[in-house]
């Protein structure tokens, strides 16, 4: 059995598992927004960094890369990995990949993305929408045991542009917090 995992973020650029295939390529009614608090990596309990999930958004699209992983012991490895991982995470969904805007078949069906959901009761480190300058001052301030929020956020706007996607909210936002840290030096 062949498992194909989804990211969107960080996993872009950096899956940290064994995998035998990457795919380029995009889903279809999300976005992905700067909603979900890090309390583990990119910020502490105290001061929460800021990182993506997917948001449900008609019409829209959100690029990412999939991995395939199809040796059992491989699976089972990757999957330890990225429940520890992504544990700030409450949902799993099984998404269709697409690789051409054109397509109406997926390349790729069922494959599993983490997702940060709304709902506060569940997801306790989800930190909702603000404005831009706002979530880019919260990034700048940011810092936890893997790393400053904002190398977080420029890591994913250089994947994301290797890949071949520009988005909007990220390049923004990353935009911003150059703006600030200008600002400040």
């Amino acid at each position: 059995m062949v498992m194909w995992v989804f990211g969107y973020g960080s996993l872009i650029s950096n899956a940290g598992f064994h995998y035998d295939e990457r795919v380029v390529g995009f889903i279809k009614g999300y976005r992905r927004v700067f909603y979900q608090g890090s309390t583990d990596h990119r910020g502490t309990p105290e001061f929460p960094g800021r990182t993506v999930t997917l948001e449900p958004a008609e019409g829209e699209i959100c690029w990412g890369a999939a991995y395939k992983i199809s040796k059992k012991e491989d699976e089972e490895v990757a999957l330890t990995y990225l429940e520890v991982r992504e544990k700030q995470y409450d949902k799993k969904e099984y998404v269709d990949i697409f690789t051409d805007l054109k397509a109406t078949t997926p390349a790729i069906s069922g494959a599993m993305v983490y997702i940060a959901s709304p709902d506060k009761k569940v997801n306790v480190n989800y930190l909702g929408p603000a404005s831009v300058e706002e979530i880019a001052r919260q990034i700048v301030q940011a810092e936890g045991p893997t790393g400053p929020n904002r190398e977080y956020l420029f890591l994913l706007e250089k994947a994301l542009l290797q890949i071949g996607s520009k988005d909007k909210h990220v390049i923004d936002l990353a935009n911003e917090v150059r703006r600030i840290l200008s600002e400040e030096h």
